[in-house]
């Protein structure tokens, strides 16, 4: 099924740079009947010198090219260095992360890591700061920071390493007139893109805030959605973010010109959830439309996949560029294929309901360590679950569970995946349609041990 997309293709005019040839043989003219030396000549030859030496001096896309490769290939080498600094210099372990770059540009990247990984249950770390439940968590490519949004219209940022709050963005207050920067009403998406140049907060205010992720300085506004937004996400090694709204839309932004790129259409009710790996491609979930669509963004166009069993979707990861994981409201688990219009996988009954909290099984969230087989996700049973899938995803098989109480409104795995964060609170993200009383509004790091299989 077509999207419908609002583009503005401009071209844009070359202008040639040079003399022209007609000056050059106009050398010589006649004064007199005498020939008189025309200034034209060395006029035009010099203009040709500065050309030809402007030529000379430019660098050609090959040659930037190799030194795009060699700058790189130096980086590497340097962080591999700090890494092994009691051991002998490994440069296998270059050109392994070299080809391991190249299949994940290709979407062809595969790890089997899941059964390797064990949560350290008597290590979990417990950060507080918010006064309402925890909406949405990321964790920074390097591994070293957290940014948490919360009901209370607040942003906070933690170190990972100490556990402590290091910046606060505070909400406006309705009633209080104040010139920060902050967001009125709830925060509900947060995205930060690879190389943390960019910070992206929204929520119920319909505004997106551009930040300095090193400082929590202001940096810019976009406007255009004319509803709550739900979910943000940023397109990794680019500054490309979308959003999504429960207008129905999915709206794209420019971050290096600060500008509004175009908007999506296609979905028939809220969009809840949203995320992005390396091409030019976002998948999203339409809550009670029941429907997933992956918007490839260079074609104009758009899949769209449907329930197996008339469940709503609110949460979604990318696997891969082809595989997607969702969660519905009735404690299902359901994994995409791009080539089919209806799950390859599905897992009913993987939250149910618990015997004292509410009367719903509804996942709130998912997290996976995108090329990887281990996932993650969330609801208000009282546990996080992490989940082994099969090869080609053709099965989701239970590793281990983490009890929590509450309502596991955001998960993310590290990129190392050393440690897993989930932002939880008494309440859903999305209402106060039932409360866990017992449940803490607070950031839980739950590190993750690596064993030999």
């Amino acid at each position: 099924m077509p999207g419908f997309f609002l583009n503005s293709n401009k071209k844009t005019k070359k202008r040639k740079i040079g003399g022209g040839k007609k000056n050059i043989n106009i050398n010589k003219r006649k004064r007199g009947g005498q020939e008189i030396e025309s200034d034209d000549e060395s006029i035009v030859s010099g203009e040709e010198e500065v050309v030809n030496e402007e030529e000379s001096d430019e660098e050609t896309a090959v040659e930037k090219r190799l030194r795009l490769a060699k700058d790189y290939i130096n980086q590497l080498e340097e962080e591999q260095s700090q890494k092994d600094k009691d051991k002998d210099f490994d440069k296998d372990a270059i050109s392994h992360r070299l080809e391991e770059e190249a299949l994940e540009d290709a979407g062809r990247l595969e790890k089997f890591i899941a059964n390797q990984i064990v949560p350290d249950h008597s290590n979990i770390k417990v950060l507080k700061g918010h006064r309402l439940p925890i909406t949405c968590v990321i964790i920074s490519s390097d591994s070293k920071y957290i940014f948490s949004g919360s009901k209370d219209g607040s942003v906070i940022k933690w170190s990972v390493s100490s556990c402590e709050k290091m910046a606060r963005i505070d909400g406006k207050s309705k009633k209080k007139k104040t010139k920060c920067k902050g967001h009125e009403g709830q925060v509900l998406c947060l995205a930060v893109s690879t190389d943390f140049m960019f910070l992206a907060s929204a929520g119920h205010d319909k505004i997106i805030h551009i930040w300095n992720p090193e400082t929590l300085t202001w940096l810019h506004t976009f406007k255009g959605h004319r509803n709550i937004i739900s979910g943000l996400a940023f397109q990794q090694k680019h500054h490309q973010l979308f959003s999504a709204s429960n207008d129905r839309a999915i709206k794209v932004w420019n971050l290096d010109q600060m500008a509004y790129v175009e908007t999506l259409f296609g979905h028939e009710d809220s969009v809840l959830g949203i995320d992005s790996l390396n091409r030019n491609r976002v998948v999203t979930c339409g809550g009670r439309d029941r429907s997933v669509r992956l918007w490839k963004i260079p074609e104009e166009s758009q899949l769209v996949f449907q329930s197996s069993m008339g469940s709503s979707f609110d949460c979604v990861t990318m696997l891969n560029e082809d595989y997607f994981l969702t969660g519905g409201d009735d404690g299902s688990l359901s994994v995409f294929f791009t080539r089919k219009k209806k799950p390859i996988t599905l897992r009913t009954n993987a939250h149910t309901k618990s015997e004292n909290g509410p009367s719903e099984a509804w996942i709130s969230s998912v997290a996976s360590v995108p090329y990887t087989d281990i996932v993650a996700s969330g609801s208000c049973d009282g546990s996080i679950k992490l989940w082994r899938c099969e090869k080609a995803f053709r099965s989701i098989l239970p590793i281990h569970e983490i009890k929590i109480p509450g309502y596991i409104n955001s998960l993310k795995f590290s990129s190392d995946c050393e440690f897993l964060v989930a932002g939880v609170g008494q309440e859903h993200r999305l209402g106060r349609w039932w409360k866990v009383k017992e449940a803490k509004n607070a950031i839980y790091i739950i590190p993750l041990k690596k064993i030999e299989n």
